[in-house]
């Protein structure tokens, strides 16, 4: 069981849980809040992101791009731990799960929420899957921020108001933000790794200084959300409560840049680190609007 649970990589899964959280927080604080909706949201996004991971292990050991030599933590296939037979089987099943519980959640919301759900799976078996695969071509970074951000935190208030003002989309580009700066750290961590097995990510194509260049926009970005919202669209300023996260922010950039590629173990911090960062930012902002309401 416990290498199933590895698969999931339990650390990354705030880049799914946590949009959810913001998109309920602002439901609750128009007066729209949902509970059967909010928690089969929630359901739907982590069982989109473990099946995304389940298939991220197998396709990854695949193309050759898990070997033994890798910095990051041990894969499930690549070990010899899980099948690959396994793994499709697991990434199929839970797939099916994630629908199962969008059901309710499509009968609710109709066309539009249909759309998000079969997109967020088909995004999820793309990521690394297939000949044309997001992470190889490098552009997987463009749907992270879409799918992670303002996707899921509109789409979380949708199914619960059957609306969604531009405020939400705009909010939601804070945790989508971030969450692309997990995917960052992942790739700094495994620049040298992806480059000789072909996987072009944004990381490889423009080398690892860019990337951390990136990653501090991201970080900056985020901050600047909650303050385009409270000036530019008559948001509670109670929701400047996130800036609090920012001091956290810059800590990991400053370890990122000081931690030297072949320091696998040190970098897997980093990554764990700006997951926290995003659910610490997350949970204030969220703080915010329902302090608010």
């Amino acid at each position: 069981m416990g290498i199933w649970i590895e698969a999931a990589r339990p650390k990354t899964l705030w880049a799914g849980i946590s949009p959810v959280l913001l998109g309920v927080a602002v439901a609750y604080s128009d007066g729209i809040f949902h509970a059967v909706s909010a928690i089969l949201a929630l359901t739907g996004a982590v069982l989109i992101q473990v099946g995304t991971n389940f298939h991220n292990d197998l396709a990854d050991f695949k193309k050759g791009a898990d070997t033994s030599d890798r910095l990051g933590p041990r894969r499930a296939v690549q070990s010899g731990m899980v099948t690959p037979a396994a793994m499709k089987l697991a990434t199929y099943l839970t797939f099916f799960a994630a629908l199962l519980s969008g059901i309710y959640l499509m009968m609710r919301g109709g066309l539009p929420i249909v759309v998000i759900g079969f997109s967020s799976i088909a995004f999820g078996l793309l990521y690394t899957g297939g000949r044309y695969s997001l992470a190889y071509l490098g552009i997987a970074d463009v749907f992270v921020l879409i799918f992670f951000g303002p996707v899921a935190v509109a789409g979380t208030y949708f199914v619960q108001g059957l609306s969604w003002p531009i405020e939400v989309w705009i909010a939601g580009l804070g945790p989508g933000l971030l969450s692309v700066g997990i995917l960052l750290a992942n790739n700094i961590r495994d620049v040298l790794e992806d480059g000789r097995a072909g996987k072009k990510t944004i990381v490889v194509r423009l080398g690892r200084d860019a990337g951390i260049r990136i990653y501090v926009a991201c970080m900056v970005l985020a901050a600047a959300v909650p303050v385009v919202l409270w000036k530019g669209y008559d948001s509670p300023a109670w929701i400047l409560l996130s800036l609090l996260a920012t001091p956290l922010f810059f800590k990991a950039v400053t370890l990122l840049r000081a931690i030297p590629q072949e320091d696998g173990a040190r970098l897997n911090g980093v990554l764990a680190m700006t997951a926290r960062n995003l659910l610490i930012y997350t949970i204030l902002f969220s703080l915010g609007w329902v302090v608010a309401a």
